[in-house]
């Protein structure tokens, strides 16, 4: 009896939590993510994958971005930072040393597994609150920081 509740209780420990346990800001974030896709789908943006995990760092969204000139598509690596409001600074602020060096990472991880190819790191803004009736504002930052130097990619 006493094992049955210990293995029942570890179990607990290590059970997903239900969609309504979930935080606030985490329902806040993936509703951002979904806006950002939508917003560069418009925009003619061909989305690869979203919530990209790479050992342990995640890419929010991976894209091809349509080409300006016809010929060479370009891999795009998005950060997405969703704000209840920019009184407090942009999202852009909040990617910071540490977090481009995560994104860096993760895409050299992720580009390891490609054919050579040209990417750049964007980040979208999404400044609004899910339950409004007023659509969010959206900001797309292309090319917003270069690959760290640390980082080889050729």
């Amino acid at each position: 009896m006493f094992l049955a509740k210990l293995k029942n209780f570890a179990v607990s420990l290590f059970r997903k939590s239900p969609a309504d346990a979930m935080p606030v800001s985490h329902k806040t974030g993936l509703w951002g993510e979904k806006v950002a896709a939508k917003y560069l789908k418009k925009k003619g943006f061909n989305i690869i994958g979203t919530r990209v995990r790479q050992y342990q760092d995640e890419i929010d969204i991976v894209a091809m971005c349509p080409s300006d000139d016809g010929n060479a598509k370009r891999l795009v690596f998005v950060e997405v930072k969703t704000r209840a409001s920019d009184l407090f600074g942009g999202g852009m602020a909040a990617v910071d040393y540490r977090k481009r060096r995560a994104l860096c990472r993760a895409a050299i991880h992720y580009l390891r597994k490609k054919p050579k190819v040209a990417f750049r790191f964007d980040v979208v803004e999404v400044i609004g609150k899910m339950d409004s009736d007023e659509p969010p504002t959206i900001r797309h930052h292309e090319n917003a920081f270069p690959l760290d130097s640390r980082y080889h990619y050729q």
